[in-house]
């Protein structure tokens, strides 16, 4: 096993809800991971043996039907974790993870991990916590996608992707991507992003856009959203 004494896990998104010391515990184990943009970090069907920690760009994760169709689940923020269902469940990975920009991530092997488990049984119950409020993510994103109208799903999306920023957030994301993560054509998401900038409610740069009015942004995804 190599250690990596200086190496830390971000404390942000879902990983800021985990405790000290599994945090401590990961630092341990883990290995640095850099890639380019539009590089692959695992494509659905690989056989899986390892976690990931982004540390700095995004991620997307998609999934392809049989016949070409791909449909992006989630748009990853640094701070989460990419994968642990290999960690549990050794198997093909069940999805394909890409980046969008270029990333920093931190890689824990199943062989280092689940000797440490073993050793600290209490470290497995809380990891296999941080992975089953993944899930609950994307069990949302995918409830979002069956019974949303589009301007409710794009709204809650861009919500998603910028929930770690201050009221005027950024998102660094082209509206291809964007249109793929809310499951419709690239014209429709267009349309409603030009609407939205008409309303000053977002302003529209290449590849970015900059949330000018959350509490309307959060109006236009529905009443449930807090």
């Amino acid at each position: 096993m190599t250690v990596h004494p200086s190496i830390k896990l971000p404390r942000t998104g879902l990983l800021r809800h985990a405790p000290v010391r599994v945090l401590e515990g990961l630092d341990r184990l883990a290995v640095p991971v850099a890639l380019e943009a539009e590089a692959i970090l695992f494509e659905q069907g690989d056989d899986g043996d390892a976690l990931f920690a982004l540390d700095a760009g995004t991620l997307e994760v998609s999934v392809q039907s049989a016949d070409g169709r791909k449909l992006t689940l989630d748009v990853v923020q640094p701070g989460n974790l990419i994968g642990e269902i290999a960690l549990f469940d050794p198997g093909v990975r069940t999805a394909t993870v890409m980046a969008l920009e270029p990333c920093r991530l931190l890689s824990v092997s199943r062989g280092d991990l689940i000797p440490a488990i073993l050793g600290d049984p209490q470290l497995g119950l809380d990891i296999t916590a941080l992975a089953a409020r993944r899930m609950r993510l994307l069990t949302e994103q995918l409830h979002q996608q069956a019974f949303l109208r589009l301007p409710e799903r794009l709204a809650r999306k861009i919500l998603h992707l910028t929930s770690q920023q201050d009221d005027i957030g950024e998102l660094t994301i082209g509206q291809e991507e964007l249109a793929d993560f809310s499951g419709a054509s690239r014209e429709a998401v267009s349309k409603t992003l030009s609407k939205w900038r008409q309303f000053g409610v977002i302003e529209i740069r290449r590849q970015k856009i900059i949330i000018l009015d959350r509490d309307k942004l959060r109006s236009l995804g529905g009443a449930d959203i807090i």
